[in-house]
């Protein structure tokens, strides 16, 4: 596209957006719409000229309350859309997963113009939602992954362009030549589904060290479904995670804290067993995933629970206890030495 062109293309979009403010909020001053539109107020002027040129009933009011109004009644409307449906438009979007995606802007200019062309009651509506909902999708104190290769593979999933893929495994780093199929975003993670020597992977985006655009196109397998896969995915995963069967005592006064540190599935599955104090503690057998991290897992809970088997368990949560006392004993103490007992 030429210079000109992009030119024309821009104020073409900024003409649109400035006559969907003024449907949206009834009218505004220039120097609003100029802050909205991040032009000059001598622009803004220029344009509501082209706008009124080009037939649209707009006009411009002197005095402490004027502005720029369109005439009332004008405005394209969305017919048959039900509340219901209006509601679930606006919460489907995503600003901050639509930002790392490099189309917080596209979001943003898709719901105004939406909203703008609602009936009256609908947008309303619409906009007491904005007001009263907002959705998060990452979870409590994790500040959500870097992702700085996330709008180049979009990119290439839109484009259905082959990339080169530079990928840290955590024990070394691996390129792979693979065709981008589908994007997911995962309680705030993302992820790549490609295809890799005739192989379906899935790839961590924030795992991504470089990414290059080649020029072959994608082969995408005609069978593939994005949604199916994923959810294929899931199950096998959860299906295949190595699990360990744990019984142990919590101090019932620590519930909150217990629950901070074992998962809700695991512990709304238990088995809760006889205890000879069950006005202070429950004995419970659960099964928790990932049994190397379980020990680590559990010593951070301190005196709130004790591990009664499996015994393996239980000497791999002492042996870290012994660790970390010694690593926190001060450095004054007498050294204690063998048969010094008996001295």
């Amino acid at each position: 596209m030429s210079a000109f062109g992009m030119i024309a293309g821009m104020r073409a979009s900024r003409l649109l957006s400035l006559l969907l403010l003024l449907q949206t909020r009834g009218g505004l001053t220039a120097a609003e719409l100029a802050e909205e539109l991040e032009v000059s107020v001598r622009t803004i002027h220029r344009d509501v000229e082209a706008l009124g040129a080009a037939g649209i009933p707009i006009y411009a009011e002197r005095g402490p309350h004027g502005g720029i109004r369109l005439i009332d009644g004008y405005r394209t409307k969305l017919t048959g859309m039900t509340s219901e449906e209006a509601d679930a438009l606006f919460l489907s979007g995503l600003p901050g997963p639509a930002a790392e995606l490099g189309l917080g802007t596209v979001v943003a200019s898709s719901r105004l113009k939406v909203l703008a062309a609602l009936p009256t009651e609908l947008r309303g509506r619409a906009t007491r939602l904005l007001e009263r909902f907002h959705l998060d999708a990452a979870g409590w104190f994790r500040p959500g992954d870097t992702v700085p290769w996330l709008a180049t593979i979009a990119e290439s999933v839109w484009e259905g362009v082959r990339i080169e893929l530079e990928y840290d495994r955590g024990d070394r780093q691996v390129r792979r030549l693979v065709d981008p199929l589908g994007i997911v975003l995962k309680a705030g993670t993302w992820y790549l589904v490609a295809g890799h020597e005739g192989q379906l992977r899935t790839y961590r985006v924030s795992r991504v060290v470089d990414v290059v655009l080649t020029d072959a196109r994608t082969v995408r397998p005609a069978s593939f479904d994005l949604s199916t896969y994923w959810t294929e995915s899931i199950a096998a995963y959860e299906r295949d995670t190595p699990r360990i069967e744990v019984t142990l005592r919590a101090r019932r006064g620590a519930a909150r804290w217990i629950e901070d540190v074992i998962d809700g599935p695991a512990l709304a599955s238990a088995t809760e067993l006889s205890d000879p104090d069950p006005d202070s503690w429950r004995t419970i057998r659960l099964t928790l995933d990932w049994p190397r991290e379980v020990p680590g897992r559990l010593l951070a809970l301190g005196g709130a629970v004790e591990v009664l088997a499996p015994a393996t368990l239980r000497a791999e949560i002492a042996a870290l206890a012994s660790e970390a006392a010694a690593r926190y004993a001060p450095t004054d103490a007498p050294a204690v030495t063998a048969g010094a007992a008996g001295d």
